[in-house]
């Protein structure tokens, strides 16, 4: 296969804005990083008209996916981990191109994962965590359990998620196979939920009781990047940490947290007249119990 795509990955590699070119063939019994196709060709550039271009090529029996992607594409795809395959792709890729090793230098940075990097990664599954599990007991305490149930399965995702990227790995497309060695409770926790015979209800109930505990047990690192941030100044708007660089990335999750954080005393309130009688601004900022 690699003999066939050879004139179609050449031609992008002369290219001045191509950065570098991976192939990833498909493995027989394995998750189809590939989507099913015998090999992808990822190609990298500067920059292009789309952040993402897609084609698709037959040879005999064979199918061939060509992206090309930029490297802001990339860059966000690895920060937010909404592109889940992407890590496969350049951890079993293989390099047909590199210029000035920047696919190599990007995978020792994914290898090393930069302390930093995981504050903010930790941050943005926290985020999400929060609004899942807050959504999915509202639902519980309304009768709604399926809903709740959906909720409640995406919470413990995201909790899986964060505590592979709190022991300096990244999240790939096989989370649970990863957490399952590092935290073997929020397994059996998620075991317990989807295998047990009990009613829906009962399971719902019980855990929300045993996730309390673990969600507590991640907070202060989730909350770590948000803090930091927090600490730059003694008082917030929403708008102004909504418009924060960093924390715009998560914005979307800002407020459910925000009061969830209100409500654990970690973040307080401070109330500031308008001209409005009796209506106040609400400013925010840090609280003393951050222990």
């Amino acid at each position: 296969m690699e003999d066939i795509l050879r004139p179609i990955y050449q031609e992008r590699a002369s290219q001045a804005n191509t950065l570098g070119v991976l192939m990833i063939k498909k493995r027989l019994k394995d998750i189809p990083v590939t989507d099913t196709f015998d090999a992808v060709l990822l190609v990298l550039v500067t920059e292009a008209d789309s952040p993402v271009s897609i084609k698709h090529y037959t040879y005999h029996d064979k199918k061939a996916a060509l992206y090309i992607v930029t490297e802001n594409q990339l860059n966000e795809w690895l920060l937010l981990g909404s592109n889940k395959k992407i890590f496969d792709w350049l951890y079993e890729g293989k390099i047909l191109f590199d210029r000035n090793e920047y696919i190599q230098n990007i995978k020792t940075e994914l290898m090393e994962f930069p302390f930093y990097g995981r504050k903010l990664k930790m941050g943005l599954e926290f985020a999400k965590l929060i609004r899942r599990y807050m959504n999915g007991k509202a639902f519980f305490e309304n009768d709604q359990y399926l809903d709740a149930y959906n909720h409640i399965v995406h919470s413990l995702h995201h909790l899986a998620r964060l505590a592979v990227i709190e022991q300096g790995f990244h999240p790939e497309v096989t989370v649970w196979q990863q957490v399952k060695q590092i935290d073997p409770e929020i397994t059996k926790l998620y075991e317990e939920l989807v295998t047990s015979h009990e009613p829906l209800d009962k399971r719902l109930e019980l855990l929300f009781l045993a996730s309390e505990f673990l969600i507590h047990s991640k907070m202060k690192s989730g909350i770590q990047h948000l803090i930091d941030v927090l600490a730059e100044k003694e008082y917030w708007t929403i708008n102004e940490m909504i418009c924060h660089k960093e924390v715009q990335l998560y914005s979307v999750d800002l407020t459910m947290l925000l009061e969830y954080l209100i409500d654990k005393g970690i973040i307080e309130v401070v109330m500031k007249e308008t001209k409005g009688q009796g209506v106040f601004h609400r400013y925010y900022k840090l609280g003393k119990k951050l222990s």
